[in-house]
């Protein structure tokens, strides 16, 4: 079996590009300062570079430049993805067919090939089985190590007494489980098989688990009794006996006592297995066996946030994204087996999902279960720094909260072994890069931060990162290998330097393989395709650069229009929650088509403020100051919390149905929330 530890590229240049830094004309002084340059040495070391010179030395094309090998790699996406399946050498039978076939929504690809995920995240036991593939620590105190050679044998434990349960190729398995290693080793004996994967994350309501599982009916499910967070202990039992009353599809649950109340499940409605236990006594043999799956074979279900309705199951395939989390792993934040990869996420955001793909490229994956700032806010630098993390990411509300708590890093941990620093889940503003590389790096290191903005629709980010190109203030490297991204018009005329729709003109691998119950794809094409035919629409504002470089401005569906002039939310964030006085906000604009509204601005001061004559006078004068007088809201008001989801992205759309007369109870789910009692404030009139 090949290990996929990438040797060092040979001597020479390639990776060198020219990046104007002049980006008056299309963004305000504040983006686009260079604030990293990869040195010679890592250049060299980046497996982007490792993956140029096999591909001109396996008959594809001599590429000078990172910007010329993604535009080879959209132009022809055959070659591309054939390439990426070779150089990283993955497991599975190449077919006869053709690599990809059909345009969007219905491209089929690598025809006639089978693949299994879970075979190639545990490649490496057969070659380093004592090589450590998962770093584990908890709020409750358990932590520890699982070498790949024993990860494979828990597999196969697991694997063992799901079959004995009669799970097999297409069946469901859920996990309402803590970041933990049994999440994992659940995730992968259910995908060795065949069957698809689901979970959420144990602090979801049961009501929100309920919208999601019920949806594709699992055969078994995986549920912890309870979880700890900010030191805190919640008991989860009953929520598992609810959860499993509205599956009547369900055989059995396998309870892991993770909190010490004893295995029993609390008198669940099916019959409950004890995880300890769990295929010790079914024949479990010392290796797993993998299915081979065709390319597009189900792997996992993910879920949109379902704040105004039923979330959208999304299915994703084994051979998609096996491919690409390979190629965004390795060539867009460089990883290798010689890494130990950390990313702050729960079971309940796709982050979770990508950072288990870091086996994939053989790298040691650190998982943590509990609270980013329990007991202080440097909880996560301390684990970066116990472990030796190499490539620590999170999200961009993380490394902007350490910002404005005036935390150092590097100055109170020992973040030597850091070359890579990612940030995700919204814009991370220049400020936030500046902190970074302040606080974190330091002007001589090799530390990379890499801003990803992508989603769960396709499990990845599709701009991103790039070793080889300087890191700018604000901006996003640039588009990732292999997607096509660009800003259209309202007309879908293709922009560049100014503010458009972010949408995908080519397909990708990892686009979902369809929603679950929804045979026809009509669901499907109305989420992505009903505004460009042909084209994915995503949903984000996005500015294009001339020289490729990128700046996501928030959610298009939450459009502020002033005087016929778009705004992103984020530009006011990054402004509004720089000041010491606010620690979040959310801005609103009530316009219709044809028709202007207000433009509401509602923050959350910091303990001991209150937004007075003063405060308010002073976030105007800020606003007109720094973005523009259009930036300026007709109201203020003080609110205690900004609804998030339960992955803690804001929810302007919710508020605007709101202001615009929705009831508070029909505007959002509550089980989609994490803080459902603060949309009340919001409705004309509310409590502020």
């Amino acid at each position: 079996m090949k290990d996929r530890a990438l040797p060092g590229p040979a001597a020479g240049g390639w990776g060198a590009c020219s990046v104007s830094d002049d980006l008056a004309s299309a963004v305000d002084r504040d983006y686009g300062e260079t604030l990293w340059e990869p040195s010679v040495a890592v250049k060299e070391r980046a497996v982007l570079t490792s993956y140029a010179r096999w591909l001109a030395d396996h008959g594809g094309p001599a590429t000078r430049d990172y910007p010329e090998l993604w535009r080879w790699s959209v132009s022809d996406l055959a070659g591309f993805w054939s390439s990426v399946w070779d150089f990283f050498g993955v497991l599975g039978e190449r077919g006869s067919g053709p690599v990809l076939a059909g345009e969007m929504p219905g491209t089929e690809w690598f025809a006639g090939s089978t693949v299994n995920y879970a075979r190639n995240a545990l490649h490496l036991a057969a070659s380093h089985p004592d090589r450590a593939a998962l770093i584990f620590s908890s709020e409750t105190g358990r932590h520890g190590t699982l070498s790949y050679g024993e990860l494979r044998r828990q597999v196969a434990r697991v694997q063992a007494g799901l079959a004995a349960l009669g799970v097999g190729l297409g069946d469901r398995v859920a996990g309402y489980l803590t970041n933990s290693p049994e999440a994992l080793i659940a995730m992968l004996a259910t995908t060795s098989l065949g069957a698809i994967w689901t979970s959420c994350s144990p602090d979801f309501g049961a009501r929100s688990v309920i919208d999601r599982f019920a949806q594709i009916s699992p055969t078994v499910m995986f549920a912890m009794d309870g979880y700890v967070y900010g030191g805190r202990q919640f008991d989860r039992r009953a929520a598992v006996a609810a959860i499993a009353a509205e599956l009547p599809g369900l055989k059995a649950a396998v309870m892991v006592d993770y909190l010490g109340t004893g295995p029993d499940g609390g008198g669940l409605p099916v019959p409950v297995l004890d995880w300890a236990a769990f295929g010790t006594r079914d024949g479990a043999a010392a290796e797993p066996q993998f299915a081979e799956v065709p390319f597009s074979h189900p792997l996992w279900v993910l879920y949109s946030s379902g704040t105004t309705g039923l979330p959208k199951p999304i299915v994703h395939s084994h051979g998609g994204i096996v491919l690409e989390h390979l190629k965004a792993l390795s060539m867009h934040q460089d990883l290798t087996s010689a890494d130990t990869f950390f990313w702050y996420t729960t079971t309940g955001w796709m982050m979770w999902n990508y950072l288990v793909g870091g086996l994939l490229v053989g790298a040691t994956v650190v998982a943590h279960d509990g609270s980013a700032t329990y007991p202080d806010g440097s909880a996560l630098w301390r684990l970066v720094a116990e472990t030796g993390v190499t490539y620590a990411g999170t999200g961009a509300p993380y490394l902007l909260s350490c910002m404005k708590e005036g935390l150092r890093p590097a100055k109170q941990h020992d973040l030597s072994a850091l070359r890579g620093i990612g940030s995700t889940g919204s814009p991370l503003t220049p400020e936030g890069f500046r902190w970074v590389y302040r606080e974190v790096g330091t002007g001589s290191s090799d530390l990379i931060l890499g801003s990803f903005s992508g989603g769960t629709d396709l499990c990845t980010g599709f701009v991103g990162p790039c070793p080889l190109l300087p890191v700018r203030a604000g901006v996003i490297s640039g588009p990732c290998l292999g997607a096509k991204v660009e800003a259209f018009d309202p007309a879908g005329t293709p922009l560049i330097g100014e503010v458009g729709e972010l949408v995908l003109t080519r397909p990708m691998p990892s686009m979902p393989v369809g929603f679950w119950n929804d045979p026809g794809g009509e669901r499907y094409r109305a989420s992505y395709f009903a505004d460009y035919p042909g084209v994915w629409r995503h949903g984000d504002w996005i500015m294009v650069l001339p020289d490729g470089g990128c700046i996501i401005y928030g959610r298009s569906d939450a459009t502020l229009n002033r005087g016929g002039v778009r705004m992103g939310t984020s530009e006011f964030y990054r402004v509004i929650e720089a000041m010491p006085e606010i620690v979040d906000s959310l801005v609103v604009d009530t316009g219709k088509l044809g028709q202007d509204g207000r433009l509401i601005l509602y923050v959350v001061p910091a303990a001991g403020q209150q937004v007075d004559d003063a405060l308010t006078s002073r976030v105007r004068s800020l606003l007109r100051t720094e973005l523009s007088p259009r930036h300026v809201p007709d109201e203020i008001h003080q609110v205690p919390g900004i609804p998030r989801t339960l992955s803690g992205k804001k929810l302007e759309v919710p508020v605007r149905k709101i202001l615009l007369g929705t009831p508070v109870a029909e505007a959002a789910d509550p089980a989609a929330l994490a803080n459902p009692e603060v949309l009340a404030h919001f409705a004309p009139g509310g409590a502020r």
